[in-house]
C-alpha cells in the first residue's frame, strides 16, 4: 500500500516534519540510513521561536529538566536581552540526543513509523506519485507516495537527486568540537576571544562532561584526510588555553567548517527540502537546528491540508515563498556573525561599534529577533492590523466564555495542530461564519487577559491563527475574515 508522505531524515527536523504530518492526518512513514539514533548532538539546545514551537505542541514540557540560556550575543557582542520588553532566551546545553528522544516517543504514541538502517538511493516521480528506492539490510525495497521531503542533512541524497542546486560558500576555517569528559572545564558559554583571531567556547552538558569548541586561526577546513582524533584537539585547546587535557577522553568529536550553501529552491515537483538539506552553514547559536525546525512546522500543515484535498490553490507553494527568505537570512547573519566572532584583531573597531549598537533598544531588538526567530513576518494578504503575519506570542491568556470557564494559552489552544479562531463574546457572526470550516478550524470564545502582548503589540480583539502560530486575520481593521479563511483553510 502506497504511503501518502515519506520523509527522508530522522534528526530533530525529519521528526518533527512526520509528526505534524501525522497531526493532520498524513500515513507518513520516515526513513533513515543509520541502524539507530547516533546519540550525538552537534546542537545544544534551541532558539526562542523554537522552544515556543514545541509548547505550541505540548513538547516542551516533555523534554524534562532543560535551563534557559542566559548570555544574549549577536557573533560574541552581548545582548542584554533582559532589557528588552519580550524574552528572546533560547533552551541552551540540551543536547541534541535529548530532543530526539522526545520527538521519537511522540512519534510513537502518534503511531509514525520510523525505518532505520535504510538508506535512500533514487526516486522516480510521475504525474501522480512519486516511487523511491531504499537499500536496506535485506536488500534493495521500494516504496510509493505522493510527496517526498529530504530532512536528510547538509549532504543531502534527497537534493542531489533531485538535481537541485545549492549555490554557496566553500569553507576557509576549520573548528573541532567535542564533548569532554573529565576534565572540569571552565564555562565560557557564549565563547572567548583568543588574541590573534582565535576563540574557545565551553559550556556543561552533564556532570562530569564538557562540549568545547576550537577555533583556532591557520586550522584549515578538516575534509576527511585522516581520523580526527583526541589529541589534535586537546593539542589545539592547549595552545588557546594554556590548559592541559589530554588525560581526559572525548565522548564524541567532529570538526567543523564555515561552508554554507541554500537551494535554490525548496520544492521541486513533489520533492521538497527541509533543515541543513535546505540551508547549511557555520554553526551559530543552534539557529541551523531551530530554523529547520520552523521550517518543518511551517510545512507539515500545508503537505497535510494539501493531501486531504482541502487545501486552497498555491498554498504549498507557499513554504518556498515563506522559508526561502527566512534561510536567506539565516546564512547572512550567521555569516555576519562568524565575522565578528572568528577575525582578528582587525575587526576590533566593527566589535566596539556593534558593542555601541546594542545599548540602543532598537539596535539590540533588531538583532535579539535575528538569533531568536521571533521577528519572522510572512506576507498573508491582509493588512491593518500590527499583528498579522506575526506568531501570536503562545504564552497570551485567554479567560474562556464557555465550557466552564477557566483559562487556557494560545499555545495550549494549537496542541492538535489545527488553525484556531479566537473571538470576543459578541463576535457572534465570525463564529458563524466559521462553522462552514469546523472540520479543520477550532472557534474558541473568551476574553484576554492582558491587552499587549509581551512585544508591545495590540491584542486583537479577534483572531484567526494557523496551526503553525502565525496571524492571518485580526480585528480590529485586520481585512475581511472569509477572505482569510479562503485563502488558507479552503473553501468552506
Amino acid at each position: 500500500m502506497a504511503r501518502e508522505a515519506i520523509v527522508v531524515g530522522a534528526g530533530p527536523v525529519g521528526l518533527m516534519l512526520a509528526g505534524e504530518l501525522r497531526l493532520g492526518g498524513v500515513d507518513v512513514a520516515l526513513y533513515d540510513k543509520l541502524p539507530a539514533p547516533s546519540g550525538e548532538s552537534r546542537g545544544l539546545g534551541f532558539t526562542g521561536r523554537t522552544a515556543e514551537v514545541f509548547d505550541q505542541r505540548g513538547l516542551l514540557s516533555r523534554i524534562g529538566e532543560f535551563r534557559w540560556g542566559q548570555h544574549g550575543h549577536f557573533g560574541g557582542v552581548r545582548i542584554n536581552f533582559d532589557a528588552l520588553e519580550e524574552s528572546h532566551y533560547g533552551v541552551m546545553g540540551l543536547a541534541q540526543s535529548r530532543t530526539e528522544d522526545m520527538l521519537g516517543a511522540w512519534l510513537e504514541e502518534l503511531g509514525v513509523p520510523v525505518i532505520r538502517g535504510h538508506e535512500l538511493v533514487g526516486f522516480t516521480e510521475t504525474g501522480d506519485g512519486i516511487t523511491v528506492e531504499l537499500e536496506g539490510p535485506d536488500g534493495r525495497v521500494e516504496e510509493r507516495a505522493q510527496y517526498l521531503v529530504g530532512c536528510d542533512g547538509g549532504k543531502s541524497t534527497v537534493r542531489t537527486l533531485a538535481q537541485i542546486a545549492f549555490p554557496g560558500e566553500e569553507a576557509t576555517r576549520g573548528m573541532y568540537l567535542a564533548d569532554v569528559v573529565g576534565a572540569n572545564i571552565r564555562p565560557r558559554p557564549i565563547g572567548e576571544k583568543i588574541p590573534g583571531g582565535g576563540m574557545v567556547l565551553s559550556v556543561s552538558t552533564k556532570p562530569g562532561t564538557d562540549r568545547i569548541v576550537v577555533h583556532e586561526p591557520g586550522v584549515r577546513p578538516h575534509h576527511g584526510e585522516g581520523e580526527l582524533t583526541f589529541t589534535e584537539v586537546a593539542d589545539a585547546w592547549q595552545r588557546m588555553t594554556g590548559e592541559v587535557i589530554h588525560e581526559a577522553a572525548a565522548s564524541w568529536m567532529c570538526a567543523l567548517t564555515n561552508a554554507q550553501g541554500q537551494a535554490e529552491e525548496y520544492r521541486r515537483g513533489r520533492v521538497f527540502l527541509a533543515g541543513d538539506a535546505a540551508h547549511d552553514h557555520a554553526p551559530m547559536g543552534a539557529q541551523g537546528v531551530s530554523v529547520g525546525l520552523q521550517d518543518a512546522v511551517n510545512l507539515g500543515w500545508k503537505m497535510a491540508a494539501t493531501i486531504r484535498g482541502w487545501a486552497p490553490e498555491g498554498l504549498l507553494d507557499t513554504y518556498q515563498s515563506e522559508r526561502h527568505p527566512v534561510g536567506q537570512k539565516l546564512l547572512r547573519n550567521t555569516l555576519a556573525q562568524s565575522l565578528l566572532y572568528l577575525s582578528g584583531e582587525e575587526m576590533e573597531p566593527m566589535r566596539a561599534v556593534m558593542r555601541e549598537l546594542v545599548q540602543i533598544p532598537e539596535a539590540a531588538r533588531h538583532l535579539a529577533g535575528e538569533v531568536s526567530g521571533l521577528d519572522i513576518r510572512y506576507e498573508v494578504g491582509a493588512t491593518g492590523h500590527p499583528q498579522l503575519g506575526l506568531r501570536l506570542q503562545p504564552s497570551l491568556e485567554l479567560e474562556l466564555a464557555e465550557g466552564g470557564g477557566g483559562r487556557t494559552t494560545v499555545a495550549e489552544l494549537l496542541h492538535a495542530g489545527r488553525g484556531v479562531l479566537i473571538t470576543a463574546p459578541g463576535h457572534t457572526a465570525e463564529r458563524e461564519l466559521a462553522a462552514g470550516w469546523s472540520d479543520r478550524i477550532d472557534t474558541v470564545t473568551g476574553s484576554w487577559t492582558r491587552t499587549e502582548s509581551a512585544g508591545g503589540l495590540p491584542v486583537p480583539e479577534a483572531v484567526l491563527v494557523r496551526p503553525d502560530g502565525y496571524a492571518v486575520w485580526a480585528t480590529p481593521s485586520g481585512g475581511d475574515l472569509s477572505d482569510a479563511l479562503k485563502s488558507w483553510f479552503g473553501p468552506a
